[in-house]
């Protein structure tokens, strides 16, 4: 029995030695040696491959520099007054516009950003306070302003931009602001489409250089400067909206801004002058015969003369205007200014209030020369819409008189508009003061209200006003 046992004990072993070496894994086939070759190396061994660097992407360099540390965030609340009954106080209103840093710690934008404002805040880059400022010019007339911030710490660390000039066609430029209220910068691209002159929408009558570009301007924006080359090439002020036109904008061109700074040199914005006169292109053979011209396309027609205007006593309806301070007027109204052909009024555009210029004429078939000094014709007031003051009024026996001027134009068109494109017939200044005495006699009127003169751009009374 006892070695029945040792027997199954010696087979039961010998079965386990036997399973434990077949579960042994096996090693790997060794691969048959070439002559000459190393043990261990393979057979073909496949080329190490290059490693090829991933670019990193690089963020562009701002083309205009840092804008952030120039540009301005602009808030107004404004009182637009009510004109149907100007005893009111009016609405109040509140806008969203830019503005960038000058020389002079002083901050451009549009007029009609602060126009009728009564109190006006200023944001800048990365501080969330909103800095109280006061408007220190305002020319309606070309829609720029000046404001500044009276807080000593606004100033420090902004960077005053630079202007440049006008801007080649089809060159690429860019706007900066905050269009429909968004409280970050802006920037919208796009290239220079045409240089002409342009109706300024905030006055309705004035007209003067203005440049079209594509880059998209909408509400926010106004006042914001448009850059090229780290400069200053205008600012932008209006556009057509989508219903109308796509597209299409507009900036203020650096002549019409150095004109403006130029002006405000002396403490006191004297607005432009104007010669006050129509004129008609000369491109009919026919008339142009007939006027003893010369086949050079060169000159133009006066129309009319106003009355008021700086011109009336020196040009005559029927002269024929050759030049304008030595530049040739052609056939179509155009002069050749900075390389640039623009309407010839551009040369007075440039010039100031009680500055000259001269003509060379043709007046019945006989050459002259004229001088005429400039002003601005004050009927023209009348056919724009007046800012920071309050409406004129007398009221009696329960009628309501108002001066008749664009800003009685509502809805219902309150005014009677002027038919044509000829020049207001308020001629004598002399006699409006007369019926304004018949009227006071006539209806018995004891005090006048609200009949003072528009107070003057940059005073010290409109400063504080707003």
């Amino acid at each position: 029995m006892k070695r029945i046992f040792v027997i199954g004990y010696a087979a039961l072993l010998f079965a386990s030695v036997s399973y434990a070496q077949d579960t042994t894994p096996a090693p790997p086939p060794v691969e048959p040696q070439i002559p000459g070759q190393q043990p261990g190396a393979s057979r073909s061994t496949p080329p190490a491959q290059a490693v090829v660097p991933v670019p990193v992407p690089i963020a562009p360099p701002k083309p205009n520099g840092p804008v952030q540390k120039s540009l301005v965030r602009i808030t107004a609340t404004s009182v637009e007054p009510d004109y149907r009954a100007p005893w009111n106080a009016g609405g109040l209103q509140r806008g969203v516009g830019a503005g960038f840093v000058i020389s002079g710690n002083r901050i451009m934008t549009n007029a009609h950003v602060v126009a009728n404002s009564r109190y006006i805040t200023v944001e800048r880059d990365g501080d969330p306070n909103k800095y109280p400022a006061t408007v220190q010019f305002i020319a309606n007339d070309c829609d720029l302003a000046l404001i500044t911030v009276p807080a000593p710490d606004f100033f420090k660390n902004m960077l005053p931009l630079k202007f440049g000039g006008i801007p080649a066609l089809e060159s690429t430029v860019s706007a900066y602001g905050y269009p429909i209220g968004g409280e970050r910068m802006s920037v919208t691209t796009g290239i220079v489409s045409r240089v002409d002159f342009q109706l300024y929408t905030h006055s309705s009558v004035d007209q003067h250089l203005a440049i079209q570009i594509s880059a998209q301007i909408n509400p926010g924006n106004s006042g914001g400067p448009v850059m090229q080359d780290a400069k200053v090439v205008g600012v932008a002020f209006q556009g057509y909206s989508g219903d109308v036109a796509q597209g299409v904008a507009y900036m203020i061109p650096t002549p019409v801004i150095n004109r403006f700074l130029k002006d405000i040199s002396n403490g006191h914005y004297d607005e432009y002058p104007d010669l006050a006169i129509t004129v008609a292109k000369l491109q009919n053979p026919a008339q142009r015969k007939f006027l003893a011209l010369k086949d050079d396309d060169r000159g133009v027609l006066v129309s009319s003369v106003v009355a008021a205007g700086p011109s009336d006593g020196i040009l005559r309806p029927g002269d024929v205007l050759l030049t304008i301070d030595g530049h040739p007027i052609a056939s179509d109204g155009n002069v050749e200014v900075e390389g640039e052909r623009a309407q010839f009024e551009e040369v007075v555009e440039r010039k100031f209030k009680g500055d000259s210029v001269k003509f060379d004429i043709l007046r019945d078939k006989q050459p002259a020369t004229v001088t005429i000094k400039l002003y601005k014709p004050w009927p023209y007031s009348i056919q724009g819409h007046s800012y920071d003051v309050r409406p004129r009024y007398v009221l009696y026996g329960g009628l309501l008189f108002q001066p008749l001027d664009l800003d009685m134009q509502g809805p219902n068109q309150l005014v009677i508009r002027m038919i044509g494109d000829g020049p207001p017939l308020v001629l004598d200044r002399n006699k409006v003061e007369a019926a304004r005495e018949r009227i006071k006699t006539r209806y018995n009127v004891a005090k006048e209200q609200n009949l003072e003169e528009r107070p003057a751009s940059g005073a010290p009374a409109q400063a504080n006003k707003i």
